[in-house]
């Protein structure tokens, strides 16, 4: 559902439908020059890819705003590739498949709480805290006296999703990872 509105309404955090998709305003500025129809300018965040544009758009100029619902989802369980989330007000349940999770897939585990935003009954964004706890299901064993400074080895989480880590991690222990770039944080 969208709704039409003036670029002279525009706020951070507005969420825009373009011909190219759905857009969130990053940033905007009106601008009143000295000779012409002042306008206004705008930074917009692809909510699908977090690509950034540049758009200048007139004063009073028509944008259709899109109505984004976020709900708080408490992750169950996969069934298959799709993933089964529980709404935490209303108890429904609503089956979200793989793709439309984007990275976001890598860090969820059963009882994971995620905001996930709905357009027309489709997610459109998966948020999630900026870190969470993992247990490593595999990595190699460090080696007594291998104590180089900042050194690091691969590690397979239980998601399936491979970081690097310092030697001294060991599968079954539990890490904190940053989900914004997939880093190793620290020890849980």
């Amino acid at each position: 559902m969208s709704v039409t509105t003036s670029t002279n309404d525009l706020k951070n955090g507005m969420t825009l439908e373009t011909g190219e998709g759905l857009y969130t305003v990053v940033e905007f500025q009106h601008v009143k020059p000295g000779k012409g129809g002042a306008f206004v300018r705008t930074k917009l965040k692809n909510l699908r890819t977090g690509a950034v544009i540049d758009r200048t758009y007139r004063a009073d100029e028509k944008v259709e705003q899109a109505i984004v619902d976020k709900r708080d989802m408490q992750f169950l369980y996969r069934d298959g590739a799709d993933y089964v989330f529980m709404d935490n007000q209303s108890y429904d349940q609503l089956t979200v498949a793989e793709g439309a999770l984007g990275s976001a897939k890598n860090f969820l585990v059963e009882n994971a709480t995620a905001t996930l935003s709905m357009y027309e009954d489709q997610v459109v964004v998966v948020e999630l805290p900026a870190a969470v706890e993992l247990a490593v299901a595999e990595t190699e064993p460090g080696l007594q006296g291998d104590r180089v400074s900042g050194a690091r080895k691969p590690a397979t989480l239980e998601t399936g999703l491979v970081v690097q880590v310092p030697l001294f991690v060991n599968a079954g222990d539990r890490i904190k990872v940053d989900t914004r770039s997939g880093d190793y944080l620290t020890r849980a």
